[in-house]
């Protein structure tokens, strides 16, 4: 959640932070607001709302002069946790000449807060974020102390998750920087130092940074950085990211979401690109190549991961039961870190997490620690999901801005395919035929979904059809359940409207109470039997009741069995029974896209959500 910029070097800092703001808006949106540091003078300029509204405040500042000059500052676009969306709660926080912006959330605000009330601290906001910024006046100006130490005390007194970035007016080209759990990237420049909670903040200006670790505090300037850990000077790797800045920007779609629905093509061939190789039967997937002994002995597979990439590791347990032959068990991460798991040596934990910053699932690991073989799939390289575990599957979607996540979950989704079908090899559960087999046919799923892709007018009329209606089901059976999740979870999260999934046979157990001429039916039926005519046995009773049907389907051959029952019918190719649940995707998120846009929602950005779930 938020997102926080920061900057020291030589060219004008608000700029750079706006900047930066604008490319992490999609992280929090209740509020945003700079700090700038010049001539031993901290300015402060803070806004409700989306970050135009910031903007408009800077240009109408009557210290825009002084603004400009500046070359070291700090930005902040909130999600608010601890205290509402208001001016007063808007990061930056100022604490008597010292600045601080805030990602996570701190545990032990409230006792912290009286500790500096009994000392005289007076609190203007409602958040957790103004304790860091007075503890940190605490140990840096009224104990003068150097700010590695002030950093260290900060740092032992916070519990929870944080990020930190502050600047002080002692010394106008300097940035302190903290984090515990929560994601901070620094980017290298030329006599410059970029931060950012997101990668993409800073892409404009460097590709070069590093990933600070668990732990890792710093003190930076213009020409410098000294990074600590638990009272030592540490040494941290530097990565070259590979994105091109084009990737995180609209490139002439009206939102990020259609575009990235109209990325899923490359975004297919990017995550097959060096893993299938001139003979199929040989395809690489070197990150798990050294624990191929492990992986022939597992017992059993627990994968864990929120929201969408639970739904692709629901997906992913169809595919490791059923081409792997391995037991495999889904968890909610929020669930999952509070239990008491038992886990052997030969079990295998998958996490999966799009940002691979995702607090809970994060949690997860901590909470299995060394007990058994951790595997991580996420998009982002050098995310702390992919430091955490001890192999890493990289999506390698590129980067995702809208809210509403959609490359990442068929690339998941697909990671997931590739893993089973490697399981399968190496577990002898597989025939080389076979194997072969299913390979050529995902070489044929990017060309799948272009043209999936070039219909989508039809699935555009769908939307204004039903564009009145308020309430939706989602059905499937079997792999195709989790479909209907997806499909639920796009609508509800872009046009906020009342969206259920459901297995379609738990319609009869409470849910079919619900359906009336007012509501929608949204049935994902695959080809396969006897998912094909369970499925249409529950419409039928749908259709008894009156209510509205729409049938996205493989099942091209049964055309007049659907027709018969479905008001509206939108076909999909059938390749394999494997593949159907990543095809019948596409048109749940068109239909979620543009029932959105037709209801002038927005889409980015919706209400009350955040893209990358960095707290509890």
């Amino acid at each position: 959640m938020c997102g926080i910029v920061g900057y020291t070097g030589n060219k004008p800092a608000v700029n750079i932070l706006i900047s930066g703001l604008e490319k992490l808006e999609y992280r929090g949106y209740d509020s945003a607001g700079v700090a700038l540091n010049l001539n031993h003078k901290i300015t402060l300029e803070r806004a409700v709302g989306r970050l135009v509204n910031l903007s408009v405040a800077l240009a109408k500042s009557a210290a825009k002069v002084e603004l400009q000059a500046s070359t070291c500052g700090i930005g902040h676009t909130r999600w608010a946790t601890h205290g509402g969306p208001s001016e007063i709660n808007a990061h930056p926080h100022l604490s008597e000449g010292l600045a601080l912006v805030h990602n996570g959330i701190i545990e032990n605000y409230q006792v912290l807060r009286k500790q500096l009330e009994s000392e005289g601290y007076k609190f203007n906001s409602e958040t957790d974020t103004e304790v860091a910024a007075h503890l940190l006046n605490k140990y840096l100006i009224k104990e003068n102390n150097s700010p590695e130490v002030a950093l260290a005390k900060l740092m032992s007194k916070v519990e929870g998750s944080f990020a930190f970035v502050a600047t002080c007016d002692r010394n106008p080209e300097q940035l302190l920087v903290a984090r515990r759990a929560s994601p901070l990237i620094v980017g290298l420049g030329e006599h410059e130092f970029y931060i950012a909670s997101d990668v993409t903040a800073i892409l404009e200006y460097t590709r070069k940074v590093i990933y600070l670790e668990d732990n890792d505090y710093a003190v930076l300037d213009k020409n410098q950085i000294a990074i600590y850990n638990n009272g030592e000077k540490v040494t941290r790797d530097t990565a070259t990211i590979k994105w091109d800045l084009t990737q995180a920007q609209r490139g002439g779609f009206e939102h990020f979401m259609i575009k990235e629905i109209f990325d899923q093509p490359k975004a297919i061939n990017d995550t097959l690109s060096g893993r299938l190789v001139a003979s199929h039967a040989d395809f690489n997937l070197l990150e798990i190549a050294e624990y191929a002994a492990q992986i022939k002995d597992l017992h059993r597979i627990k994968i864990v991961a929120c929201g969408t990439a639970w739904h692709a590791a629901q997906v992913g347990k169809h595919y490791f039961e059923r081409i792997a032959r391995i037991p495999c068990d889904v968890e909610v991460a929020s669930e999952f870190r509070y239990q008491e798991p038992i886990f052997q040596n030969n079990d295998l934990l998958i996490c999966v997490s799009q940002s691979g910053e995702t607090a809970d699932t994060l949690a997860a690991i901590d909470l299995i620690g060394s007990q058994c073989l951790t595997l991580g799939i996420t998009n982002v390289l050098g995310s702390s999901l992919s430091r955490k575990v001890k192999a890493s599957m990289l999506t390698q979607a590129g980067p995702e801005i809208s809210v509403a996540s959609t490359k990442a979950f068929i690339t998941q989704a697909l990671v997931m395919y590739l893993l089973a079908l490697k399981f399968a090899k190496v577990r002898s559960q597989i025939t080389p035929e076979e194997l072969e087999k299913q390979l050529s046919d995902i070489t044929l799923l990017s060309s799948t979904i272009h043209e999936i892709l070039q219909a989508n007018s039809e699935i555009e009329a769908l939307a204004d059809k039903y564009l009145d209606y308020e309430n939706y089901f989602f059905l499937g059976r079997g792999v195709a359940f989790p479909i209907a999740l997806e499909g639920a979870l796009k609508l509800k999260e872009v046009t906020y409207l009342s969206a259920q999934g459901y297995p379609a046979g738990e319609l009869k157990h409470g849910p079919i109470a619900l359906i009336s001429p007012n509501v929608v039916t949204v049935a994902v039926v695959q080809k396969e039997e006897p998912y094909f005519s369970k499925t249409l046995s529950n419409l039928s009773e749908v259709k008894a009741r009156n209510g509205k049907i729409i049938v996205i389907s493989d099942a091209k051959g049964r055309e007049e069995d659907l027709r018969a029952i479905a008001d509206d019918l939108i076909f999909v190719p059938f390749i394999n029974h494997f593949i159907t649940p990543i095809l019948t995707t596409i048109p749940l998120q068109v239909f979620a896209y543009e029932t959105a846009r037709k209801l002038g929602r927005e889409i980015d950005c919706p209400r009350n959500l955040a893209k990358s779930v960095t707290v509890e």
